[in-house]
């Protein structure tokens, strides 16, 4: 019988040596992250903002600061998903460019309470603090806390330009402008009127009917009745 001790070459040789294998692997993963990583650092900012959407202003930051500390994230999304009933009740679905300038995002984890993604000007000024002070004066059924002592605490005015300056140094474009100006805008203001305007900020960067517009337009159609199959007679 023929024999075959010729020595292994090309693909052959790789597949027998376990050293030249894991030497060849560790190349490939390498080289094909690096092509994946690399230009994300030359790229200001891999999402765009969409058109409308600004930094939070002084007070809408400091409440967005409270609206953290205090964990209402934990009880409320800020992402309204591209279901049928989620956008009758919420208004269009987020896409991502709504969340450039959000440090952490509070796109939350599960609903004790509504999507608060697009509750911007549904309620009045007024309606929110009695809310907040007392939930149960308006939904009688409502587990949500109370937060009264929101009313007597005031903003802390002079934290807000470091938090603009290190925001900034993450892709939100403050100007010196609006960081000098951040301490006065705010000053005597109460920790419930930071966090009222910060509600009242939530998801008005842009015309709901526009957007709502926009995504009917990209969504397939529905058959219509006419088009359903009929039994045979």
């Amino acid at each position: 019988m023929a024999q075959h001790n010729h020595a292994p070459s090309g693909h052959e040789r790789i597949e027998t040596n376990n050293f030249l294998m894991i030497v060849l692997i560790t190349l490939v993963v390498a080289v094909g992250g690096l092509v994946e990583i690399v230009p994300l650092f030359f790229q200001h900012s891999t999402t765009k903002p969409i058109e409308g959407v600004k930094p939070y202003p002084a007070l809408q930051l400091a409440g967005r600061d409270i609206y953290i500390r205090e964990g209402c994230y934990v009880c409320h999304s800020q992402m309204v998903r591209p279901f049928h009933a989620e956008t009758l009740r919420y208004g269009p679905y987020s896409v991502a460019g709504e969340f450039v300038y959000d440090h952490p995002f509070q796109w939350g984890s599960k609903r004790t309470g509504p999507d608060l993604a697009r509750v911007g000007g549904r309620y009045s000024d007024e309606w929110h603090r009695v809310h907040l002070n007392n939930p149960r004066d308006l939904v009688p059924e409502s587990n949500m806390p109370a937060y009264p002592w929101l009313e007597r605490r005031t903003v802390d005015a002079d934290a807000l330009p470091g938090k603009m300056r290190a925001l900034r140094t993450l892709g939100v474009p403050y100007t010196d402008e609006e960081i000098a100006k951040a301490a006065e805008e705010v000053k005597g203001k109460t920790e419930l009127e930071a966090l009222i305007a910060y509600l009242q900020g939530l998801g008005t960067a842009r015309s709901w009917d526009k957007l709502a517009a926009q995504q009917s337009a990209q969504a397939p159609a529905a058959p219509s009745a006419d088009a359903a199959p009929t039994a045979a007679q």
